[in-house]
């Protein structure tokens, strides 16, 4: 039976490659989403993959999500956290609503949706987590305290959660992407957008499926002696 993977932040940018990508290998792909129903329901139409909106932030709504999956497609053996938001600003401007929206939709989400699956994993004896970090995780990055902080934790995360899954055949991983060709980066002005490009060693901006082509590895029943690792797919811009 295919086992079911659940990607969230999973109908638009690198979620929406990652839920493709594990569409066509042969899992059965929860596509969560958070506010664009547009985009989510043209996403489903187009993949035939089924989507579910709620704010992996809230614990109650990640817990009837969770139910929700289970009832339709069966319990979660492959949890993708890739939901992510910004809200940039220097520390000397960002208000204390900013570093928490931050935190609970990159970071708190990750909590709520391992805490409510790692259970049935370990009774199945099977689970694959992989968390979505950044490069700027790793490396930091200008007006974006909230965000590396986010995405840093996730890393920390991942290995502490490694360590306490190994024996059940659970799996953790972190996936920290450079700069991809989503809305989000296209958004930069050119001339900074320029400037990024020239530091990439590669010498193009990544794309969303070298994301997601990395993640089908992580997930797969045979990548079990991989864990508590970070992958960096950056192109050569921060070797860590």
């Amino acid at each position: 039976m295919a086992r079911v993977a659940l990607v969230t932040g999973g109908t638009r940018g690198i979620g929406a490659a990652i839920s493709r990508t594990l569409h066509k290998a042969g899992y059965k792909v929860a596509a969560n989403y958070g506010g664009n129903d547009e985009a989510a329901q043209k996403f489903a139409a187009e993949t035939g993959i089924k989507v579910f909106k709620w704010d992996v932030a809230s614990y109650d709504a990640c817990k009837a999500g969770i139910a929700k999956i289970a009832a339709e497609l069966g319990p979660v053996d492959i949890l993708v956290n890739n939901a992510g938001i910004t809200r940039d600003s220097t520390i000397f401007k960002m208000t204390p609503d900013q570093w928490r929206a931050v935190l609970d939709t990159n970071l708190t989400s990750c909590f709520n949706l391992c805490s409510l699956t790692v259970n049935g994993m370990r009774e199945r004896r099977f689970g694959r987590i992989v968390n979505i970090g950044s490069i700027n995780g790793q490396a930091g990055q200008y007006g974006q305290v909230n965000y590396a902080a986010a995405k840093s934790g996730i890393h920390g995360f991942t290995k502490a959660l490694a360590q306490e899954g190994a024996r059940f055949n659970i799996t953790a991983n972190a996936v920290a992407p450079g700069y991809v060709d989503t809305d989000m980066v296209r958004a930069v002005p050119a001339d900074i957008l320029q400037k990024i490009v020239a530091r990439i060693p590669v010498g193009r901006l990544g794309r969303a499926d070298d994301i997601a082509r990395t993640v089908q590895f992580l997930v797969a029943d045979d990548a079990d002696f991989i864990t508590g690792s970070t992958v960096s797919v950056n192109g050569g811009q921060h070797m860590y």
